[in-house]
């Protein structure tokens, strides 16, 4: 089945999963994190794209204020969760402390020490409420993210995307790779796992990812035959995935 085609139908199953999720006052909450350019813009507008701007919230957060600082670190994404009936995607998320504030020095070694413990805790509390959480790491190749940093900066479009940071993303591959590696190893959790997507195709990754969250859930007239197939592209971030897979 061509790309179009399978993404097209599943669109209508996404449909049909947001049906159930407003007739069940079911609570879905997505965290896509990723390299800087993996994707994560694209692939949360694949699956939006025909779901309910009312029952389906995009939350992308800026840099934190002042008094954010000055917060419980979780505090400003609270108000973002979603309620009973809601479908909510968070593109990055309370994640960043163990990637980005890490490699970047935002924050201080006590600080992201203590993220490990109280992210388990916080996941474990939002689950509890009924909160249904899927993590998915975009994963992609340095020679991909150059390229897609290189368009960013010849592409018209896409120049609200070019940041001080992109460089450095570059620059800093390595350390990136292991405040990764250590996210990926410590927080996956029964409750809220981490899958990873090989993000390198972007269509490709698109139609695995929808189609892995799909199959995760249940819901009315589920099209199981086109659900059937596995392309590999999205697996559990196990240990051996996590050494083995990533791409380094």
């Amino acid at each position: 089945m061509k790309q179009e085609k399978k993404l097209l139908k599943l669109y209508i199953e996404l449909v049909k999963l947001q049906k159930e999720i407003i007739a069940s006052q079911l609570k879905l909450l997505v965290i896509l994190e990723g390299r800087d350019a993996a994707g994560k813009d694209g692939t949360i507008k694949a699956i939006t794209l025909h779901l309910s701007p009312r029952e389906t919230k995009v939350v992308a957060l800026s840099k934190p204020s002042d008094r954010e600082c000055r917060e419980w670190y979780y505090q400003r994404y609270t108000s973002h969760l979603p309620a009973s009936g809601e479908f909510v995607l968070f593109n990055r998320s309370w994640y960043n402390r163990a990637g980005v504030e890490k490699v970047m020095g935002f924050c201080t070694d006590k600080e992201y020490i203590s993220f490990f413990t109280e992210v388990e805790l916080f996941e474990k509390m939002l689950t509890d409420a009924g909160v249904i959480i899927f993590k998915y790491y975009l994963d992609i190749s340095k020679k991909e993210q150059r390229k897609r940093m290189e368009d960013r900066k010849e592409n018209p479009l896409k120049q609200w995307k070019v940041s001080p940071i992109d460089e450095v993303a570059l620059k800093r591959w390595h350390a990136y790779s292991k405040a990764r590696d250590r996210m990926l190893l410590q927080t996956n959790f029964r409750h809220s796992p981490w899958y990873v997507v090989n993000a390198d195709d972007k269509e490709a990754a698109h139609i695995a990812l929808i189609s892995h969250l799909l199959k995760q859930l249940s819901y009315t007239g589920k099209n199981k035959k086109l659900l059937s197939e596995d392309d590999d592209l999205v697996y559990a971030a196990t240990a051996d995935a996590v050494q083995q897979r990533l791409f380094r």
